[in-house]
């Protein structure tokens, strides 16, 4: 099967790579422009690398519906895929190919429609997740489920682990839906839009710590939010970064956001249910560093209180 394939960050290069190493044939990648990043360089999608390491054409553009409705049918695909593309496409391109537009998705839908879904599944403590191929529709993550594939969330998966493990689910779960159609075997389920879970994208403000929160709670946020947006505390006017933390149920009586003691072991903080110890964290302006490391050269009191 002839397929145009459209994505961006690791999760889609990785189901791209996927349907390079098939028996379908990939007839252009279609991906986001390059973004300017630190010091001012120029950097690729990874898709794109990826994609001109193993000689596909690549198409980049500002707005696809505006400017590559035209050219992407020129390459005669019979269906094309996206995963993490990032732009909505409209009726023209989601028709252009015999078998329209499927999606490859990182939730179960109808749940966590939209934007972050890996991030905001950890971050609510769901238990299990998974990949679902869509028919991509005009509505928002509306379309058909074609397949699904399920996998747990374990207690230290973070948004990075749990992406890299839904991404190979994905590329999974697309083969064999290719498969599926290509035998006309195809089950088509509508979704139930009255079970549909939105939430928004997530900003760097939504990293930052409640500890009047219980520490589970918290030790979700810190996990759901590696590598983005990152949880982060203030210390004596600077931002503290979170790396890494786990939850215990001890109580120790003082108020939300007050160390309890600072150790090799980590720093104690009380939160509004349990303590959560700190194993990795990092001062504005400073490396990241495990807790003993940081203590050599940081001086942390009982009592003081992050906020």
């Amino acid at each position: 099967m002839r397929v145009l394939f459209m994505g961006t960050p690791d999760f889609a290069r990785v189901v791209l790579e996927a349907l390079v190493h098939s028996r379908h044939e990939v007839v252009c990648v279609v991906t986001q422009p390059d973004k300017r990043g630190n010091h001012g360089m120029i950097c690729p999608p990874v898709v794109k690398t990826y994609a001109e390491s193993v000689g596909l054409p690549v198409r980049q553009y500002a707005k696809v519906r505006a400017e590559g409705t035209e050219e992407m049918r020129s390459f005669g695909a019979d269906i094309y895929v996206t995963a993490a593309y990032g732009q909505l496409l409209d009726k023209a391109i989601l028709d252009s190919a015999k078998y329209g537009t499927v999606n490859v998705h990182a939730s179960l839908l109808p749940a966590y429609r939209g934007s972050c879904p890996v991030q905001r599944a950890i971050m609510n403590g769901e238990k299990q997740t998974g990949v679902t191929i869509m028919q991509t529709a005009e509505g928002l993550d509306t379309g058909d489920i074609l397949l699904v594939k399920k996998t747990d969330i374990s207690d230290t998966d973070t948004a990075e682990t749990l992406m890299a493990k839904l991404a190979s689910l994905g590329a999974e779960a697309l083969l064999e839906y290719l498969d599926e159609l290509e035998s006309g075997k195809v089950t088509r389920i509508a979704q139930d839009s009255s079970k549909a879970t939105y939430f928004p994208m997530l900003s760097k403000a939504d990293g930052l710590i409640n500890w009047n929160a219980s520490a589970e709670e918290t030790d979700r946020l810190i996990r759901g939010g590696t590598p983005w947006p990152g949880a982060y505390t203030h210390r004596c006017g600077k931002t503290l970064k979170v790396h890494k933390a786990y939850p215990t149920d001890a109580e120790s009586g003082l108020s939300a956001g007050t160390i309890i003691k600072a150790d090799k072991t980590g720093i104690y903080v009380a939160c509004g249910k349990g303590t959560l110890v700190l194993t990795d964290v990092q001062l504005e302006g400073k490396k990241r560093m495990c807790c003993a490391d940081f203590l050599n050269g940081c001086r942390i009191c009982t009592g003081e209180v992050l906020g």
